[in-house]
């Protein structure tokens, strides 16, 4: 059996788990503020932005190990296409 349709389905959940992971950082930020001036009636705002921090500070290890190893098995597959392009060219 080829390995290469095992490779594809693990390309695929992974490159999936690492989409789902963008989407759901792209929905904590999207309430999150560039620059908020604050006054003492406004602390309510600075607890919701530091909660937002925390969230996308928790899932940032997760979104990169989930793109290097999508790059990662993407390397491996064109690699192994190459690999065999030139094994049957010589």
């Amino acid at each position: 059996m080829s390995i290469m349709p095992v490779l594809w389905i693990v390309w695929a959940g992974v490159t999936a788990v690492m989409l789902i992971l963008l989407a759901y950082r792209g929905t904590i930020t999207r309430y999150e503020e560039d620059q908020i001036f604050l006054d003492a009636a406004a602390s309510h705002q600075e607890k919701q932005q530091t909660e937002i921090l925390e969230r996308v500070t928790k899932i940032n290890p997760f979104v990169r190990m989930a793109t290097g190893a999508t790059c990662v098995l993407s390397a491996c597959i064109l690699g192994i296409y190459v690999w065999d392009a030139v094994r049957h060219l010589m």
